[in-house]
């Protein structure tokens, strides 16, 4: 299991992660795909990360709005997982034209 991040590195992490919010529970961000099928397909790749890490984010769609939300549910808060978790979902949403 990963070790939980306290306030302090959860603070300084975000610093390198754009319009995430978070605290020692989660970590947060929403993004709008140009379109549905791509808020879809950014769903999708997501997914692949998420398994590929075995760590999986909370979404919410709705149209072309999706909210991302994370935690480590076995460790009960935020660890090093959901801020590289994070990341990538930036990424992908990027690659997507989301803003």
């Amino acid at each position: 299991m990963s070790r939980l991040l306290d306030a302090e590195e959860i603070t300084r992490q975000l610093l390198e992660l754009p319009g995430w919010t978070g605290d020692s529970a989660n970590l947060s961000r929403r993004f709008t795909a140009p379109t549905f099928a791509a808020a879809i397909a950014m769903v999708n790749d997501v997914a692949e990360v998420a398994e590929e890490l075995d760590h999986h984010p909370d979404i919410d769609i709705r149209w072309r709005i999706l909210r991302f939300e994370l935690s480590t549910h076995s460790a009960f808060g935020v660890t090093q997982l959901d801020i590289e978790l994070a990341h990538r979902i930036t990424g992908i949403a990027l690659g997507h034209g989301a803003v």
